[in-house]
């Protein structure tokens, strides 16, 4: 039987999971949930209905899973304790600092409602969290780095996009050639967050906007741009399209360790990603981790999780024994 999976939102991460279920043949869309007017909506997959936000209460014995696809800024800490309490659910909040919070709000209202509720999948927080973790338990004596770019933050421009008076806005993220080639030396340095990466900004604002007000707003932003050097350009929205219309992303995650009874060998793990759009590769990590959440809820289990505490087989459609055979 289909997993039956909800869309809660549809911008480009929620286009991102429709065209991630048709590559899954065990999953099938049952429903596209907006806040817009339902019939200004247009799905690439046919015979799926589009409902308003508001009437998601009529479909909670028709959908396995619910994909949130809001933003982290604001939408997500609201949307994902309500509707976890109703629904089996995934969101892609990556706050990082907030993580702890969000995920005791969502673990009381899962709980409350006898649902699993699985926060933060994407990339980063996400497939880089779980390196950094095999990193470190396999090179305990080491240091870790973590880098973003060069690429659109979906949650930075968000941010952005959320301040009074901008119109539109894409954030890259760009990671600093030096730092990280001192990280590939296997040398440890110590970095801190504003020499690893800039932020560079690119911002369309409502006519008679207060630009410097907007600037100082987005530089002093926290858990965004506080800790970085970040750079504004308020540009036109035609330039905007056509110079940076492209959501590309990636990074980089590594750990510089030391072996041996005399820390005589140095190691060095590094993952990469490169991606062509960064909210359709997230949305791929959503929907494994979407399969993941259905298998947690038939064996009755309730409350959040994270990628942390998932069996990398249950992000699988095959068997164990087909894993074991074939990526073992």
């Amino acid at each position: 039987m289909s997993i039956r999976i909800g869309i809660f939102g549809y911008g480009n991460l929620g286009r991102g999971v429709e065209a991630a279920i048709r590559q899954n043949p065990d999953m099938e869309l049952a429903a596209v949930f907006t806040r817009r007017a339902p019939e200004t909506v247009k799905l690439r997959t046919e015979g799926v209905p589009v409902l308003h936000a508001d009437d998601i209460t009529s479909m909670t014995q028709k959908i396995d899973v619910m994909i949130l696809c809001g933003g982290s800024a604001t939408d997500l800490p609201v949307q994902t304790p309500a509707l976890s309490k109703l629904f089996n659910v995934v969101d892609s909040f990556d706050t990082h600092a907030k993580i702890p919070e969000h995920f005791a709000a969502v673990d009381s209202a899962a709980k409350e409602g006898g649902k699993v509720a699985l926060i933060s999948a994407g990339w980063d927080p996400g497939m880089f969290s779980l390196n950094r973790a095999y990193a470190e338990a396999v090179l305990p004596n080491g240091s870790a780095y973590t880098f973003w770019g060069k690429g659109v933050s979906q949650g930075h421009s968000d941010a952005i996009r959320r301040i009074e008076g901008v119109i539109d806005a894409k954030q890259y993220t760009i990671p600093s050639d030096a730092a990280l080639e001192a990280v590939r030396s296997g040398v440890c340095p110590q970095l801190s967050t504003r020499q690893k990466h800039t932020r560079e900004c690119f911002v369309v604002a409502e006519e008679g906007a207060d630009k410097a007000k907007i600037e100082r707003e987005i530089v002093t932003m926290p858990n965004y741009f506080a800790d970085y050097d970040t750079t504004v350009h308020f540009i036109s929205l035609e330039e905007l399209k056509r110079d940076h219309s492209g959501i590309p992303h990636g990074g980089f995650v590594i750990r510089s360790g030391k072996t041996g009874f005399d820390l005589e060998n140095t190691h060095v793990i590094e993952y990469s990603l490169k991606l062509d759009s960064n909210p359709e590769f997230t949305s791929s990590v959503i929907v494994a981790y979407a399969r993941a959440v259905a298998r947690f809820s038939k064996e009755a289990k309730s409350g959040a999780l994270t990628v942390l505490d998932v069996p990398p087989a249950y992000l699988s459609p095959k068997s164990g024994e087909e894993l074991r055979k074939e990526l073992l």
